[in-house]
């Protein structure tokens, strides 16, 4: 019963985690100049037009996966390398905020809910704490610098321009070896490592609700 518990809290928070790094892309893209995302109805939370079938069942089962990706037109922004950039990082920074807030979440309700296996309070805590990991993994996932994957379009930014389109070119193949780095372990322990870096550190910047005594 617990493990369906826990499979239901995964599936329901995959609804919120994804449209929230999808509509965050548009919402950045659409305020830097570009409307191809919000008159394709991407700049919304329904998860109905964010969800990559393959994507959601690989991160119902292995912690990391995607959505559908948002169009942006670089042409559309004042500075295309600088637009593009800055709309692909609002993805995994609006990630890491939700899982600030699921962090703060987590200590208030630890603090309140009993932590007994059968009990609402621990189903609380569990969907609490599952949010953030869930929101850091999608942004540490989306930041590595491999095509498609957010980090490669941040990473344009430095790059020079001409190198940056060679590597663009060989996105579709850069892909299958991206998917096929998931089944190796030592890739998913790297992600993992990272991962649990960066919730010590949320860990640290909400240790000002201990004045709550939380």
């Amino acid at each position: 019963m617990l493990e369906l518990e826990q499979t239901i809290v995964y599936a329901v928070l995959m609804l919120i985690c994804f449209p929230v790094h999808e509509c965050a892309h548009a919402f950045a893209a659409y305020k830097l100049g570009d409307d191809t995302a919000y008159k394709m109805g991407r700049l919304t939370l329904n998860p109905l037009k964010h969800l990559d079938l393959f994507g959601s069942v690989l991160m119902l089962f292995t912690g990391f996966g995607w959505a559908k990706p948002v169009p942006i037109n670089a042409n559309n922004f004042r500075n295309k390398r600088v637009g593009f950039a800055l709309s692909a990082l609002a993805g995994p920074v609006s990630n890491l905020l939700l899982a600030y807030i699921f962090m703060i979440l987590f200590r208030i309700a630890y603090g309140i809910a009993p932590a007994n296996l059968n009990s609402v309070g621990y189903v609380i805590l569990m969907a609490f704490q599952t949010g953030v990991f869930i929101n850091v993994m999608l942004a540490v996932f989306n930041l590595i610098p491999i095509p498609p994957l957010d980090g490669s379009r941040v990473f344009s930014v430095i790059l020079p321009e001409k190198t940056y389109f060679a590597v663009m070119k060989y996105e579709r193949i850069s892909f299958l070896i991206l998917i096929a780095l998931t089944f190796f372990p030592f890739f998913n322990t790297f992600l993992l490592g990272i991962r649990n870096g960066v919730i010590k550190i949320m860990e640290v910047l909400t240790n000002w609700l201990l004045i709550f005594g939380y």
